[in-house]
């Protein structure tokens, strides 16, 4: 007899990838495509980190230190004396928060439309997961979230969001922790690189503040999977029982993370990029363009479909990802990355002919 599957799982899309591509699908100018739909650093990565994970595969058949020392030590240098953690992508901190503190009937707090994992982990976790909706505007509404947050166990918070693009102010943050009593807010920070707020300080303040960070955006480390989170000290002991054993990392994606923070030029590369095409390519699109703060932008394609534009553009040979699948949007957002230049330009001139 077949083992029963938990209800969970047989309702709903799970998490939906952004377009991908084969060497059958590709069409274009040279055949060339334009990836323009995961977020990701166009740039590869820092060459210290390449050298740095070459190095550490001739070590590899050990596994690697289990507390992650010299990462966690490169973070403190990069960030200050704070208390860290490292795990598989955000997604493994975010699943290891869970653990720490959702039981089977437990509320956990959304703020949509946003990251659908956060409910997918949730609901895994065997929380009843409530979302609190957004103003038209795409801004938090705090009053709401913040009493939707009260006596929830875990709410979360993406800033700049994804994929609106918007920002809550490290001063609106604040008046959510002032009144959320003992829920564990995990404030999403993942592409808080782009923007000018410093949500750091809140954590000298706050017990209950979880603040997630990423090395795949403008460290370019996506595909090591590198995540990592500033927690409060007297949550450490109680995460890393929680933790999948050796923070789910490898050695190698934990010695290019220590070179990759350590090459700032890098980084200021990647930044001016980001910044100077965000700008270019907003002004040049002729279809509703949301401010953002991230290194993508979110598009109002109406009177289109999402998954019409997706579709043109792809056989055109640029990749962008429709929203629909993020909880609490329409049908007619779409999502685009910001690029190599060539890639910007292709998009602009393809989206423009709609």
């Amino acid at each position: 007899m077949q083992p029963s599957i938990r209800p969970y799982l047989r309702t709903g899309p799970g998490y939906v990838y952004a377009a991908r591509t084969t060497a059958a699908d590709k069409k274009g100018e040279e055949g060339r495509i334009a990836r323009l739909a995961s977020n990701e650093n166009p740039f590869p990565p820092s060459t210290a980190a390449v050298s740095a994970g070459v190095a550490a595969l001739a070590t590899v058949n050990r596994y690697p230190d289990n507390r992650m020392t010299d990462l966690i030590e490169a973070l403190k240098r990069f960030h200050g004396d704070h208390t860290f953690v490292v795990g598989n992508g955000m997604d493994g901190i975010i699943e290891a928060v869970l653990r720490c503190f959702v039981e089977k009937g437990d509320r956990v707090v959304v703020s949509t439309p946003t990251f659908s994992f956060y409910g997918i982990a949730a609901a895994g976790q065997g929380a009843i997961v409530e979302n609190v909706q957004r103003k038209d505007d795409f801004t938090v509404d705090i009053p709401a979230f913040t009493r939707a947050c009260t006596g929830a166990r875990v709410a979360f918070l993406c800033t700049p969001n994804n994929p609106t693009g918007t920002m809550t102010t490290p001063a609106e943050v604040r008046e959510v922790l002032d009144g959320i009593g003992d829920c564990m807010l995990f404030l999403d920070n993942a592409y808080v690189d782009f923007a000018g707020d410093d949500y750091r300080p809140l954590m000298d303040d706050y017990q209950n503040l979880i603040v997630g960070r990423t090395m795949s955006k403008i460290f370019g480390l996506a595909g090591l999977r590198v995540g990592y989170a500033f927690i409060p000290a007297w949550l450490e002991p109680f995460y890393q029982k929680a933790a999948t054993p050796f923070s789910g990392i490898s050695s190698v994606s934990a010695a290019a993370a220590v070179a990759a923070l350590a090459d700032h030029e890098h980084q200021e590369r990647t930044l001016r990029h980001v910044l100077e095409w965000r700008e270019q390519v907003r002004s040049a699109v002729r279809f509703p363009v949301l401010p953002s703060e991230a290194n993508f932008l979110m598009i109002d394609v109406a009177p289109h479909t999402a998954d019409e534009v997706v579709a043109t553009l792809a056989g055109h040979g640029v990749l962008i990802r429709s929203c629909r699948s993020f909880p609490g949007l329409g049908d007619h957002y779409v999502r685009v990355s910001i690029g190599d230049a060539w890639e910007n330009e292709r998009f602009i001139e393809e989206i423009n002919r709609l």
